[in-house]
């Protein structure tokens, strides 16, 4: 009985290699199919953007992205070259040929993958009569009003056809692995089963069309996920179609992926069907790592913060800088989904907490969220001028009052501090004073809102009452624009303006990953997520005590709004009690957190479901077993030796604690060595050696 060609797919000089003679490594290729390559959405342009090095770093020449063509994107992302595989460039031409215009060339991002980009308007003329042969094989109609599933027909339609012409230069062999993302590529996979062209096909999807549609309309959704009558909800919203481009391809493909277990379970009652395996979402650590130097970061970044709020601040500035912490949530615009609405309601419990137990810690919190705005308002752009005249009313004073000084000490006299500064001196001083009043309270939004009365967050402001009064130990910041360094008023980038702040809070309700606390997580700055999120899950797998390296994760899943609500207070009181130190020493473990969180670990994940897509295509020429997901046993980190700073632990009973307890503290904790017991956890990246001729590595082996 001859043996079956067994799934020793290796990672060697960055190309597959398998056992089969027969099947030459350089003839295996790789295509990764989305709407977004090269075109900006949302957060799926992230995670094939950062993972693009790690698999070309594995793939080589044979890595391949096929995305839309657009203009405007092409001319600072792309560099044009013709296709170095023969093949490749023969299926382009071929296209080419029939109408369809094809570009090839680098995307100009780390690891400068291969990419392949069909011109959808160039292809629109056979719009009708793809979107008819998409009916005979699939009875999905798509309606003629809904632009982007016909865009999405198109894209399918040319994805399917090239893919054809490259599966016949092979002469049927297993040499081609499609990897789909989310139900715009749908189409091309769909396609390509039914024609039973001889590639392995696998699709992820980055969360449900319906799920993301449910939670936006406030629906008590993971209670009632085995209880919605699918295919209604879906004719409700009118995205019946795009629902069913959806479904058909999850069940079409060989391999179907979802990005965190919330999600897999999401997709087993929204698609009916469970995902063979779960890749989560990683990053390019690289970008966010600052070579010891994040402390740093930190401190200087914070800095730029508090001229900020000096000025927006300014007459009401009676509250200590040094004390004052900076929280803050960004991302899309959803209100609930992302967490807003209880966020709010735990400030205004913080606040309260803060305010009877007269503690001298002061809360300022910034909503980045982009709305409809016309403009700065007035009055912040104010407050920024009167800090930036105050300063130069300062600087003047003070190089008059240094000349003076360094005039008297030349001649050996001590001068008189009464006379060193004269009446015009003073005059200047107490018009800069008088300039500081007003009569106002500084303003909770930097912009005009366009719709200012119906402005969810704005209108829980005003419930609430975090009017940023003198009392007010939270005041809140509403910035609806994204941040850039050119800013007038916050010059700085979202990185920057991240690693200023201390705590980044997103209780999100639905969040089927959560970039926003990873991005916080590899910069050293804590963060709260949810049980809901694909994040929070994955900490919990892998970290024994997440609030010790400053992952806090609020149960939103088990728990009522009201008990989650008062979790995340008592998460938010308890960072305000940690003294300096004690917050150092967090952002330290935090920091050490972002191996977890790279590619080069996560990119184990995607490499096992191409393995499993390759077994499950062609089971006559690959083997694999089990099809169970990699394994990470010992891939967890510890409980701390030192219990603080985790708030858990470090709540004391008065909002006050002695020094006493702070030197205990500092004598427990040894960052050196809590860093190497970290290290020691994370294992090198998953790889498959080189096995010896004639033996047969079983998935079980694929281990740490």
């Amino acid at each position: 009985m001859p043996l079956a060609r067994s799934l020793s797919v290796t990672s060697l000089n960055g190309l597959l290699q398998c056992e089969d003679e027969d099947l030459p490594v350089e003839d295996l290729l790789l295509f990764e199919i989305s709407w977004e390559v090269t075109n900006k959405v949302g957060g799926i342009y992230t995670v094939i953007q950062t993972k693009a090095k790690t698999t070309a770093d594995e793939w080589g020449e044979n890595y391949f992205l096929i995305g839309p063509y657009f203009e405007q994107n092409v001319k600072t992302q792309v560099e044009f070259s013709e296709p170095p595989n023969p093949a490749v460039k023969k299926a382009m031409d071929t296209m080419k040929s029939q109408g369809c215009q094809v570009f090839f060339g680098r995307w100009l991002i780390e690891g400068s993958p291969y990419v392949l980009l069909f011109d959808i308007g160039s292809a629109a003329w056979n719009l009708d009569k793809w979107k008819g042969q998409f009916w005979e094989v699939s009875n999905i109609g798509i309606p003629f009003h809904d632009r982007e599933a016909n865009d999405a027909v198109i894209f399918g339609s040319l994805t399917a056809c090239f893919l054809k012409e490259l599966s016949c230069q092979f002469d049927d062999k297993p040499n081609i692995i499609a990897h789909f993302h989310e139900w715009q590529a749908g189409v091309g996979l769909i396609l390509s089963r039914s024609q039973k062209l001889p590639v392995a096909t696998i699709f992820t999807t980055h969360a449900t069309l319906l799920g993301r549609y449910l939670c936006a309309a406030s629906i008590d959704f993971y209670n009632n996920l085995d209880q919605f009558d699918i295919d209604k909800e879906a004719g409700e919203r009118q995205i019946y179609h795009r629902y069913c481009m959806e479904r058909a391809s999850v069940h079409c493909a060989h391999v179907f992926t979802t990005v965190s277990q919330i999600t897999a379970t999401e997709a087993e009652h929204m698609l009916k069907k469970s995902p063979d395996v779960v890749t989560p979402n990683g990053l390019n650590i690289k970008k966010f790592s600052a070579m010891h130097e994040f402390q740093n970061l930190h401190s200087m970044y914070k800095a730029r913060i508090q001229e900020f709020i000096r000025g927006h601040f300014y007459g009401h500035l009676d509250f200590d800088l040094d004390k004052t912490l900076f929280f803050f949530i960004a991302g899309r615009y959803e209100f609930s989904n992302k967490g807003a609405d209880m966020f709010l309601e735990a400030l205004s419990r913080l606040n309260f907490l803060l305010r009877v137990h007269k503690t001298d810690v002061t809360v300022v919190v910034f909503f980045i969220m982009p709305a409809k705005t016309n403009n700065f308002n007035v009055e912040t752009l104010k407050g920024q001028a009167v800090r930036k005249q105050l300063w130069d009313t300062a600087q003047s004073v003070k190089e008059k009052f240094g000349r003076k000084l360094y005039n008297a000490l030349l001649k050996g006299e001590i001068p008189d501090l009464n006379k060193i500064l004269d009446r015009d001196d003073i005059s200047i001083m107490k018009r800069a004073i008088f300039s500081t009043q007003r009569h106002s309270l500084p303003p909770v939004t930097t912009h005009n809102m366009i719709d200012d009365s119906n402005d969810p967050i704005l209108n829980t402001i005003r419930r609430i009452g975090l009017f940023n009064n003198r009392t007010d130990r939270v005041k809140v910041i509403l910035h609806p624009e994204f941040l850039s360094s050119t800013s007038p008023l916050l010059p700085l980038d979202y990185e920057e303006f991240v690693r200023g702040c201390h705590l980044g809070v997103f209780p999100s309700y639905y969040e089927p990953w959560g970039y926003t606390p990873a991005e916080c997580t590899v910069m050293g700055i804590p963060s709260v997520t949810t049980n809901l999120s694909g994040f929070g899950c994955f900490m919990q797998e892998h970290v024994a005590d997440p609030e010790a390296y400053g992952i806090y994760i609020v149960d939103r899943r088990f728990r009522s709004p009201d008990e989650s609500c008062n979790q995340l207070t008592q998460f938010l009181y308890g960072f305000c009690q940690q003294n300096r130190r004690q917050r150092i020493i967090q952002r330290n473990r935090t920091e050490r957190l972002s191996d977890l969180l790279d590619w080069k670990y996560l990119g184990r994940y995607y490499m096992h479901a191409r393995h499993l897509a390759l077994s499950r295509t062609f089971p006559d020429k690959f083997e694999m077993e089990p099809s169970a997901p990699p394994k990470t046993e010992g891939f967890r980190f510890p409980r701390p030796s030192s219990v603080p700073p985790s708030p858990s632990a470090s709540q004391h009973s008065s909002p006050h604690h002695s020094d006493a307890e702070e030197e205990d503290e500092d004598e427990r904790y040894d960052e050196d060595e809590e860093a190497e017991r970290d290290r020691q956890n994370i294992k090198s990246p998953f790889s498959l050696g080189a096995l010896p001729q004639g033996k047969k590595k079983q998935h079980g082996e694929y281990r740490n």
